[in-house]
Formats: C-alpha cells, sequence, structure tokens
C-alpha cells in the first residue's frame, strides 16, 4: 500500500503564519497533480466548523482542506481545544466533546490520545500522496516539549522532516531561528531540513549576508523569503489582523468584540465591499455609530454578555436598536438577545441570567451540543432586509444553548438573529444586506459589486500559491519531501 510522504511547518511563535504556508503548499501540491492533505494533530482555536457528518474541527484545517480541493475532514485535526477560561478548555477528540479540562490535567493526559491522533494521520497517510502537517506555537517551549503531540513530538512519530518559519515582521528573525534550533535536542535539529522567513516586506536581497550568516551557524538552508501577502483568506488566529482597528466607510459595520469571541470569520463577506467598513469594538467608545451592530458568537455566553453589561456596550446596543439601527446576533449573540439564559447541568457555571429582551426566545444550556450542518431558503423575513425572504443559505449550528427558533433567522423589528455560523457567505446574502444599509442612508449602492464567493476564495487560493511558490526554492522543497531531507 502507497503511504504518502508528509512534510511539517513548524513556527518560531504563534501566528508566524504556519496555517497560511500550509495552505500554500496544499493548493501548490494539488497544482502539481498530487493528492494532498492537511494534518494538525492538536489545535487551540475558537474558530471551529461542524463537517457534513456533524463533527467539529478547526477551521485553519478547513481553509487547508479547501486550498487542497477536498473535503473536510476531522482526521485533519483529530484534538481541537476550545478555551473556556483562561486555564481551562473543552477537548474535543474525533470531533466530539470529550471533556472539559484544566490545563494542568490535559498536560497529564493528552498521550493518551496518541493512539487516536495516529489512527487518523494513518488513514490520511493510506488516501494520499503528501500530507502537509501544521506545529503549534514553537518547538522550543521547553517547559512543555516533555509529552509533545503536536510538534517535534509527532514529527517523530510520523517521521516527517520539518520547515521551520519565522516571523521577520514582528522582527528578530534571526534571533527567532536560532534560539529555536539552539534549544532544540540533537535528534529534532536533525529533523529540521529548512527555514523559512515569512512575511517579509522590502528587497529580498539585503537580506543575504544575514542568510548566509544563519547558514554558516546552524548549517540548515534557507527555503525561501516569503513576502508580506495580501491575500483575502479566513484567518483563524486570534491575533488576526482583522480584528484590528480600521477606518470608517460608507457603510459602517461593527462586530462586538467579545473576550472569547469564536467565528468571527462569519462577517469576512462584509470586508469585500470598498465602500464598508467592517469593525471589531471593545470599548463603547471605538463603538460610534454604526450603520450595523453584529454580536458574534462566543465560547462563554454568560460571562461575556456580563462583561457587555459592565462595561456599557450592552446599554448603548438597546440604545441603537431603539432607534431603528439593525443589530444582528449570531449563536451566542442570538442568545444574548433573548430574554433569559439558563444553565441548569453547568456548562458554563450554572445559574441563569436575564437577557438583552430584543428577542422573545429563552435559551437553556443542554448537555449534549447541537453539531450540524444545514441549508434552505429564508422565510418570514420583513422590514429592511425584506429582500433575503427566498433566499438560499448554507451554514452549520455548534451551540449548547437550545432556544425552540425557527427557520433560519428570528426576527423582531430591526433585530435579527441566526444560529447558523457561515449564514452570509450564500450567494448575494451579504450583498442583499449592504444594500439595504446603502437605501436606509440615501446612498447609491455599486452594482459592481457583487461577486461570487466560491470563484472568489478559489482566485485567492491560487493567488496564495502563486505567491509562495514564486518565493520558495520549489527544488528544495520536493527533495525534502521526497527524501525526508536525507
Amino acid at each position: 500500500m502507497n503511504r504518502a510522504k508528509p512534510v511539517m511547518i513548524q513556527g518560531t511563535m504563534s501566528n508566524a503564519g504556519k496555517s497560511l504556508l500550509c495552505a500554500a503548499l496544499c493548493r501548490i501540491f494539488r497544482q502539481d497533480g498530487y493528492r494532498v492533505a492537511p494534518f494538525k494533530s492538536q489545535n487551540m482555536a475558537l474558530n471551529s466548523f461542524i463537517t457534513e457528518e456533524g463533527l467539529e474541527m478547526g477551521r485553519a484545517q478547513v481553509v487547508q482542506a479547501e486550498a487542497a480541493g477536498i473535503k473536510p475532514s476531522v482526521l485533519m485535526n483529530p484534538v481541537l481545544l476550545k478555551p473556556t477560561t483562561d486555564v481551562g478548555s473543552q477537548v474535543i477528540v474525533n470531533g466530539e466533546v470529550r471533556a472539559n479540562m484544566s490545563a494542568a490535567d490535559y498536560f497529564k493526559y493528552k498521550r493518551q490520545l496518541i493512539p487516536e491522533i495516529m489512527s487518523a494521520y494513518d488513514t490520511l497517510a493510506s488516501e494520499n500522496d503528501i500530507i502537509v502537517i501544521e506545529g503549534a506555537g514553537s518547538p522550543a517551549e521547553i517547559n512543555l516539549k516533555e509529552d509533545d503531540i503536536v510538534n517535534m513530538g509527532l514529527a517523530k512519530m510520523v517521521k516527517s522532516p520539518v520547515l521551520l518559519v519565522g516571523d521577520i515582521d514582528r522582527g528578530g528573525v534571526f534571533a527567532q531561528l536560532y534560539g529555536t534550533l539552539a534549544l532544540l535536542e540533537p535528534e529534532e535539529r536533525a529533523m529540521v531540513k529548512a527555514t523559512l522567513i515569512n512575511k517579509f516586506r522590502g528587497d529580498v536581497s539585503i537580506l543575504k549576508p544575514g542568510l548566509d550568516m544563519l547558514y554558516k551557524l546552524v548549517k540548515v538552508p534557507c527555503a525561501g523569503v516569503v513576502p508580506y501577502l495580501h491575500v483575502d483568506i479566513d484567518d483563524e488566529d486570534s491575533l488576526s489582523e482583522r480584528l484590528s482597528s480600521r477606518a470608517r466607510k460608507e457603510i459602517d459595520i461593527a462586530v462586538v468584540h467579545l473576550p472569547r469571541i469564536s467565528n468571527f470569520t462569519d462577517f469576512s463577506p462584509f470586508e469585500r465591499f470598498s465602500g464598508v467598513s467592517l469593525r471589531y469594538v471593545k470599548t463603547l467608545s471605538e463603538l460610534g455609530n454604526p450603520d450595523m451592530i453584529i454580536i458574534p458568537g462566543t465560547k462563554s455566553t454568560v460571562s461575556d454578555l456580563k462583561w457587555m453589561r459592565q462595561n456599557g456596550l450592552e446599554a448603548e446596543i438597546l440604545k441603537s436598536a431603539s432607534h431603528g439601527i439593525p443589530i444582528f446576533g449570531i449563536c451566542g449573540g442570538l442568545q444574548m438577545l433573548g430574554k433569559s439564559i439558563s444553565d441548569p447541568f453547568g456548562t458554563e457555571g450554572g445559574g441563569e441570567i436575564s437577557g438583552m429582551g430584543l428577542l422573545d426566545i429563552e435559551t437553556v444550556f443542554a448537555q449534549e451540543k447541537t453539531r450540524t450542518q444545514v441549508e434552505g431558503s429564508f422565510s418570514g423575513i420583513a422590514g429592511m432586509f425584506a429582500a433575503l425572504d427566498g433566499m438560499n443559505y448554507r451554514g452549520y449550528e455548534i451551540h449548547m444553548g437550545q432556544s425552540n427558533i425557527h427557520g433560519a433567522v428570528l426576527q423582531k423589528g430591526n433585530v435579527y438573529g441566526s444560529y447558523i455560523h457561515g449564514l452570509f457567505d450564500g450567494a448575494g446574502i451579504a450583498k442583499s444586506i449592504v444594500e439595504a444599509l446603502y437605501k436606509k442612508r440615501n446612498l447609491t449602492f455599486d452594482e459592481n459589486a457583487v461577486f461570487d464567493p466560491q470563484t472568489y476564495r478559489e482566485e485567492q487560493y491560487d493567488r496564495l500559491a502563486e505567491s509562495v511558490r514564486g518565493a520558495l526554492d520549489m527544488k528544495l522543497i520536493y527533495s525534502i519531501v521526497s527524501t525526508g531531507g536525507v
């Protein structure tokens, strides 16, 4: 039986660009005629996705699967950690909730997951030519290296060569690469077959003396210097630039940047309209007077509602709703807009809290999580967004709370709520909402702003692959893949 050749991207730190580079390699290998799949043994993220089978996985591997031209599968991300507090996470194994654990408890437990991780990897390896593996954080976290299952520990288990990427945009890239390699054990250093420098702005020739010096020090070749990429591909990391402050445009949409915000990529379709600003706001002063307010999903609905209550955002949202500003809640945001949230099984600590009272629903947290893909047509939508009525949608639901709503969207006046992630991705849906916001402001909407989401995504993956292919020594990369770097 043929078995896939692995190649692993590890980083000198979090947000070094591992996820995007893995997506790029998936696309490049696919373009070159190989069957390729992504893999990340353990992911920690609040942005997740529900597969056709109703199983939950990290969104980064979904993006990488799309780049590879295949359906997402939990085999690509067998362990997902969704932080519930600063020191604890929900542990999801093979797409299903296993337990809530403190960081200390999970550290003791995680080696028990190796058989399931290897089973997932072996299945993918039997079905593909190349597996592109993504590490997590840094392999040089010397306090965490024992029992590692996601960086060098995994590389050893699957016998994968490693490409080590450093982020030059944040400075000190040579120290990043040299320091990381210096902290690895000799056996681990031998597995690093090339370095990569990511997010470079400027003339690559300026780096050459540094690259030559680094090679003399570590005897590891540099496989390329990747430019700072300007592609519109969903980010998973909470450090995403999408969450940074942005200038206001003709139409201003504000998303409340909740402390435990999840699936914020739900709203990226609005960014693709040149006259629309999509801003993520944490304070009352940042909110201002937007044309629409979105309350997104969250891993901690009750605590994030209390956060809004304490910092004044809730009161301002209630005021905005009374003045006719459209308010749209997704998942946890929908729950917050209702009358009450009850937690009888202690999912988020137990108890009951009143909601904002803008929608006529009561939410009760269940013991089992709802995980399903959904599709259909909008019905019963009136008022400002009435043009949505009859349009087709497709997305997925992932929530503990049960709210007894019927249909895709619950509406009361200018307040809307839905459990569906990916709701705005459907053809024409974001455009219809933006057009309504323009009309409310008596502004002219540019009809040429319409685009096909699927075609657009494919174009972005191709742009990503073109940029990265041009920056890398692909002959060296293929040599590392085919021989394991030996």
